[in-house]
C-alpha cells in the first residue's frame, strides 16, 4: 500500500536463522529488501525454548554493523577479537564487523520469553576494511524520555535533548523504541533522514487514515510531517538514517561494493584471514 505518506507496508515473513531460530524477518525479504543503509531487521519472539535454544553459533561477518536489541530474555555474545558480553532486558549488542569479525550469540536461559530484534546498519566503503569495534550497552544505561504517558527509549541518535549509546557517525542513524498508552497523538521526530522506517511490535498505530498492526513495517515519506493514533496501545521502533548511496553487494553474512570484494571475504573467511 502506497500514499502520499505511506511508501510502503510490509509484514514481517516467517523464518529461520542460526541454528534454527524461528524468528520474523521484516527488512531483507522478497516483499521488502534493504532500504540503504539499513540492511536487515529481524524480530525473534517465543516463549518456547524450542524456537531459540540453539542460537546463532559461531559465524562470520565483514562489512557492515549489527545491533541486537533485547526486549526480554538474556542472549551471550562471543566474539574472535575476544569480546563477550550478555545482553539482558533492555539491552544492546552493537557490534562494527568491518573487515571481519566471528562471532556467536547464545540463549543464556532455558525457558521463559525470548523476545528482540536483530538490525543490520551498512559501512561506506572507506570503512568496510577498518578496524572492528564492539559495545556492549546495558539496558539502565540507555536514556528514557517520557511522551503522552507513555516513554521513548533512545536506542541511538538525538531526541528530546537526549544521546542514545549506539554511534553511527555519517549515517544520521535515529534508532527509538516508542512504547505508548492507547489513544495518545503524536508527531514523529523529522531530522531530514531519507531513509525512514516505523516497525510496529505490540498493538496498532494509525497513520494517514491506515492502520499499521502489530508485524507490519512501513516506509514513510522522507519529507512529510507524519502523525499518528495509537491503538489500545503502541509500541513500534523508528529507524532513520542518511543513505551511503554506493553499490551494494551481499551475500549472506558480507555486505560489501562489488562481487570481487565478496569473493575476496569467502577466500579470507576459509583461510583463516578474515579476522586477521
Amino acid at each position: 500500500m502506497a500514499s502520499a505518506i505511506i511508501k510502503h507496508r510490509v509484514r514481517g515473513m516467517p523464518a529461520q536463522d542460526g541454528a534454527g531460530v524461528k524468528l520474523k524477518r521484516v527488512i531483507n525479504q522478497p516483499a521488502f529488501r534493504h532500504r540503504d543503509p539499513i540492511l536487515m531487521l529481524d524480530e525473534f519472539k517465543s516463549d518456547d525454548p524450542n524456537d531459540y535454544i540453539a542460537g546463532f553459533p559461531p559465524h562470520p561477518h565483514r562489512g557492515f554493523c549489527t545491533l541486537t536489541y533485547m526486549l526480554a530474555g538474556n542472549m551471550a555474545h562471543e566474539d574472535s577479537k575476544g569480546n563477550t558480553g550478555e545482553i539482558s532486558t533492555g539491552g544492546l549488542q552493537w557490534m562494527k564487523a568491518a573487515r571481519g569479525m566471528i562471532h556467536s550469540e547464545m540463549p543464556k536461559q532455558k525457558d521463559g520469553l525470548m523476545w528482540g530484534f536483530q538490525l543490520w546498519l551498512n559501512l561506506p566503503a572507506a570503512e568496510k576494511m577498518s578496524d572492528p569495534e564492539y559495545a556492549d550497552i546495558p539496558g539502565d544505561t540507555v536514556p528514557e524520555v517520557a511522551v503522552e504517558g507513555g516513554i521513548v527509549r533512545v536506542l541511538s541518535g538525538d531526541f528530546n535533548g537526549r544521546t542514545g549509546p549506539v554511534k553511527a557517525p555519517g549515517r544520521d542513524f535515529l534508532y527509538l523504541d516508542y512504547r505508548l498508552p492507547g489513544g495518545v497523538s503524536l508527531v514523529l521526530p523529522q531530522q531530514g533522514q531519507q531513509t525512514r522506517l516505523v516497525y510496529v511490535y505490540q498493538g496498532a498505530i494509525q497513520v494517514a487514515g491506515v492502520e499499521v498492526q502489530a508485524g507490519e513495517l512501513i516506509e514513510l515519506d522522507a519529507d512529510a510531517e507524519v502523525s499518528l493514533v495509537t491503538g489500545a496501545e503502541g509500541h513500534f521502533l523508528l529507524m532513520a538514517a542518511k543513505p551511503i548511496g554506493e553499490p551494494i553487494a551481499q551475500y549472506g553474512p558480507f555486505v560489501m561494493n562489488t562481487e570481487a570484494e565478496l569473493r575476496q571475504a569467502f577466500m579470507d573467511y576459509q583461510s583463516g584471514k578474515l579476522t586477521a
